[in-house]
């Protein structure tokens, strides 16, 4: 009585049995390891959720824009404040006021140098009389530079008076230097919304 066929290296002697690893393994892995989930964005597979929690949709691909950040994009408009929104200057109501306190402190400056020595007063007495009635803020600027500027014009046109004496021409310089000097550093003060303590000035005008 004959034997049936038997397959392949079945029971033939000195043959390798088969290779347990099942063939839809990957390469390198054996049959007692565990599967490897695949990443998020691999079909067919739930893998990792993507950032912020959102569902991938069908297909497994993300969409063209991107996922949207947490908590959903801002409304349009919204972020940036919009022109007229950053309000007045610093130290001052508007901007009308601001550029009545520079007259006042380079105007002072400037009229003394061309006036040499002389007229520093003028400019701070127009930005006192034109808006100090309707500003504090204005008026406390002018009446600094008033008084500073009108010193040291005194003291010009004293100078002046006496240029045929050596010591006029020192009175007029340094009239001319410290009214150019002070005033320009006051201005400086003014434009940052802050009020200049004049050195070397005299309270004339209240």
């Amino acid at each position: 009585m004959t034997e049936p066929p038997r397959p392949p290296g079945a029971g033939d002697p000195g043959t390798p049995s088969p290779d347990p690893t099942p063939p839809s393994a990957p390469l390198g892995s054996s049959a007692d390891e565990p599967p490897t989930a695949p990443l998020s964005g691999a079909p067919g597979g739930g893998g990792y959720p993507p950032p912020g929690g959102y569902p991938p949709p069908s297909g497994g691909q993300p969409p063209s824009g991107g996922y949207p950040p947490p908590g959903g994009y801002p409304p349009p408009g919204a972020g940036y404040p919009t022109g007229g929104a950053y309000g007045p200057p610093r130290g001052y109501a508007n901007n009308e006021d601001k550029t009545w306190a520079l007259i006042a402190h380079f105007g002072g400056a400037a009229a003394m140098f061309v006036s040499g020595g002389v007229l520093g007063w003028l400019p701070p007495l127009v930005a006192m009389l034109a808006r100090g009635n309707q500003s504090p803020t204005v008026r406390q600027h002018a009446v600094a530079a008033l008084n500073f500027q009108l010193l040291w014009s005194i003291v010009g046109l004293v100078g002046w008076l006496l240029a045929c004496i050596a010591i006029g021409f020192i009175a007029v310089g340094a009239a001319v230097i410290l009214g150019i000097i002070f005033g320009v550093l006051a201005g400086v003060k003014a434009n940052e919304g802050e009020l200049y303590r004049y050195p070397m000035s005299i309270s004339l005008v209240k």
